[in-house]
């Protein structure tokens, strides 16, 4: 399974963290809702899994969902942090989501 979200291909949507792995990469949490998959958050983390369990910005995903929260993941094992913060904020400059800042 796979979505492309910007320039990238993102592993997913999961409807449940349980698909994740923990390794590095750039998360998004998705809204899907009857007309497609909107984004709500992009992050990155080296434990992305983790990471997304234990997110302090859950609260806001959940304000801010009208249907189903989906989570998808562009693995960056050849990436430092510094390089998936740019692919974090390339997408977080294109889409604009709700949580989380530029």
């Amino acid at each position: 399974m796979a979505i492309t979200i910007g320039n990238y291909v993102f592993n997913g949507p999961y409807s449940s963290t349980s698909s994740l792995e923990d390794r590095s990469g750039v998360y998004v949490i998705l809204d899907k809702r009857s007309d497609g998959y909107y984004v709500i958050d992009i992050g990155e983390s080296s434990k992305v899994k983790t990471r997304v369990e234990n997110h302090e910005r859950t609260d806001c995903w959940k304000r801010n969902k009208k249907g189903t929260l989906y989570f998808a993941v562009h693995y960056t094992p050849n990436k430092q942090q510094e390089g998936r913060k740019e692919i974090e904020q390339e997408l977080r400059q294109q889409y604009n989501p709700p949580c989380g800042d530029l």
